[in-house]
């Protein structure tokens, strides 16, 4: 996936079956689904691709143990099946982790026990393991940090976890291999109309200012939280469909919960779980629910958000993360679609499909687990008079037999890094300090800190990768520190 590559081909053909708008998991999701079934299929990405919420989720694909407590079926056994295919499909980004819930009273373990055993059934032959329940000592042998004191048991689950960021370069690898174009930094300035119909956009290239008319027989919005934006250039005026909610994660050391179980607590404050998931040798802790007004790119934490994970997490451990062991701290917007409750928290996480008078196909809402089938159920839309069969279900994700860019990037040689680099830029379409930071590796997610410092050396050598001059290097380091300092507890 050469981004300079792509523009050729870009050039070399303005008219397209399939035009998408966002190059998050749902875009690339279409992208791969569309091309997969013959259709000339071309992907924009305004920034980075990923780089707003598809980057900064739980790193879980799983069922939803909440949604099925909502009573939320159907979301329920589409996403257990999604979380099976995902894990056949992408065995080198998606595994299986045991999670574990912790019992503080008699009734817990019969309560949470049943329903996770409801839980395996519904996942059928896609299961990852049957659920048990745990003794006292079987608890405190699983999570060695978990505080004793009115401790019961537990009960023993199995969900997928994964690499979001990741799995989104290889989505868009994937699509490329079927035949689509995927270009990130191409904003969509506007939708081109012909007897008031959707016939293409237009677009900028934001690295060197070109622009292009691009048509297109159907143009799909799949923006996520920016949905109304376009939404507005399609019917100006037209009301929000989107209620966005804010979602923090904090990232510190694996020291405070060793082994390899994760915490599932299922209860907060706030109606939400609270998940401590290992990754990549850190410890994830989250999530929030916090109703926000902006959809900004760079979403971040208030200082509330921060402390409430803290608090609610220091409830379950012996030995508690403070504020100045936080190696980094994440912020994601959700793409809730408005609902008639005031919490996001009680929103569905199903997904919104629809189709206005001018064409425009719309697809938001779902969560990451459920992406494919947002993706097959938006090509079947568009492909409604003229149908052909989806094959994703058996696709095999590219990268399985690439070497993974590590994820974090600390401690590696110069010689070591440089072909990471130019793996990144000739193969992933990497193209700022930020990219290959935040999304080819993880570096800034698993610890701003050390992000930072990298910055000089990374821009050293993705100048010289690319072509770039003084003035580059050092405009990226400035960019990447400030947006990286947002990233580290105040």
């Amino acid at each position: 996936m050469n981004r300079t590559s792509q523009i050729k081909e870009l050039e070399a053909d303005r008219e397209w079956d399939c035009c998408i708008i966002g190059g998050g998991a749902t875009g690339l999701g279409i992208a791969v689904d569309a091309a997969s079934r013959g259709l000339k299929t071309i992907l924009f990405e305004r920034s980075d691709l990923a780089k707003g919420t598809s980057s900064r989720s739980t790193k879980l694909v799983h069922g939803g143990v909440r949604y099925l407590q909502q009573g939320n079926i159907k979301l329920v056994l589409e996403a257990l099946k999604e979380r099976g295919l995902l894990l056949r499909n992408a065995p080198h980004l998606v595994h299986n982790q045991q999670f574990v819930i912790p019992n503080y009273s008699w009734w817990d373990q019969p309560f949470y026990g049943i329903g996770l055993k409801i839980y395996d059934r519904m996942a059928g032959k896609l299961g990852l393991g049957p659920s048990i329940f745990l003794s006292i000592e079987e608890t405190l042998e699983r999570l060695p940090n978990l505080d004793p004191e009115g401790l019961t048991g537990g009960v023993l689950y199995h969900d997928g976890q994964f690499d979001d960021a990741r799995l989104a370069i290889n989505l868009a690898q994937t699509a490329v291999a079927q035949g689509a174009v995927v270009l990130n930094y191409f904003q969509v300035e506007g939708l081109l109309k012909q007897n008031d119909k959707v016939i293409g956009v237009t677009v900028k290239d934001s690295e060197n200012g070109n622009n292009y008319i691009i048509r297109a027989k159907q143009v799909i919005n799949a923006t996520g939280v920016f949905t109304d934006s376009i939404l507005q250039m399609d019917e100006p005026g037209s009301a929000s469909l989107i209620s966005p909610s804010q979602g923090v994660h904090l990232v510190v050391d694996k020291d405070y919960l060793p082994g390899t179980c994760a915490i599932m607590i299922p209860r907060t404050d706030d109606g939400r779980v609270l998940f401590a998931v290992p990754w990549h040798d850190k410890l994830v802790l989250g999530t929030t629910d916090t109703p926000v007004n902006k959809t900004d790119e760079e979403p971040v934490a208030q200082e509330s958000e921060i402390d409430f994970i803290l608090q609610h997490i220091a409830r379950y451990l012996q030995k508690d993360p403070l504020r100045k062991d936080v190696r980094s701290v994440f912020t994601g917007l959700r793409p809730l679609v408005k609902g008639k409750t005031g919490r996001t928290a009680s929103l569905s996480r199903d997904h919104h499909l629809s189709k206005s008078a001018s064409g425009l196909i719309t697809i938001t809402g779902g969560k990451w687990t459920t992406y494919r089938k947002m993706a097959q159920d938006t090509v079947n839309l568009m492909l409604q008079d003229d149908p052909r069969p989806c094959i994703t279900e058996t696709l095999a994700i590219a990268g399985q037999d690439n070497p993974l860019i590590p994820a974090s990037l600390a401690g590696l040689t110069d010689t070591e890094l440089e072909p990471l680099i130019r793996q990144a830029v000739q193969e992933e379409a990497c193209m700022t300090v930020e990219d290959m930071l935040a999304r080819r590796s993880r570096q800034l997610f698993l610890d701003a800190r050390i992000a930072m410092e990298m910055a000089p050396r990374i821009a050293e050598m993705m100048a010289k990768e690319r072509g770039k001059d003084e003035v580059w290097k050092t405009e990226q380091i400035n960019i990447f520190r400030n947006m990286a300092g947002q990233y580290l507890p105040v």
